[in-house]
């Protein structure tokens, strides 16, 4: 199965109360932004469509349903760059999934 089917599945199932309470759309997010947060390959400047999606996501919310199993799917790392590079500003310490961001 792809990279984003499964981060997809595991989204919506294993959290769909929870997502559902960040008012998010799960498929709009994989569809435009999947591709530049999976596990390899250089960070990418998102297209606009992806930055219209991740400028409505309510950030820290979305962060606290990160799981394990996500995390296995996305690079941490290039989330953060897709989110800067969307011109969001994020708090350095601040914890998604099991990741704290220091750096920012």
């Amino acid at each position: 199965m792809a990279w984003w089917l499964r981060l997809a599945v595991l989204m919506m199932v294993g959290s769909h109360w929870a997502w559902g309470q960040c008012e998010t759309s799960i498929p709009q997010l994989i569809s435009q932004c999947g591709q530049y947060v999976e596990g390899s390959g250089p960070e990418t400047t998102p297209s606009k469509a992806c930055c219209d999606v991740i400028t409505s996501l309510d950030i820290p919310c979305m962060c606290k349903y990160v799981t394990p199993d996500v995390e296995k799917l996305v690079n941490m790392e290039k989330v953060v760059f897709v989110a800067k590079s969307c011109g969001l500003t994020l708090q350095p310490g601040m914890k998604c999934g099991s990741t704290y961001f220091t750096y920012l």
